[in-house]
């Protein structure tokens, strides 16, 4: 649990570097970004066989798919109002 956390983390921050701006949710927020998109970016890239998550092009899926879910999380804070 606790590599999950910190690899959450890292991917966090670099899907934060990759698109920087203002974010609704702060750290947690973009911790559980982190965790939530390198588990959809690595569940994707094993899905269509790939890379694991372990290679490079694992890691690179990781982050796009944390890059993903931080814009998605972007649009809909943004339009229930609360970024301004």
């Amino acid at each position: 649990m606790l590599s999950w956390i910190i690899f959450g983390l890292i991917i966090g921050a670099i899907a934060k570097l990759v698109m920087p701006g203002k974010d609704p949710g702060g750290f947690i927020v973009t911790i559980l970004l982190g965790i939530a998109g390198a588990l959809l970016g690595g569940w994707m890239s094993t899905l269509v066989g790939f890379a694991d998550q372990e290679q490079p092009a694992g890691w690179i899926m990781s982050i796009l798919g944390a890059v993903v879910l931080l814009a998605l999380y972007r649009v809909v804070a943004a339009r229930s109002g609360d970024v301004a």
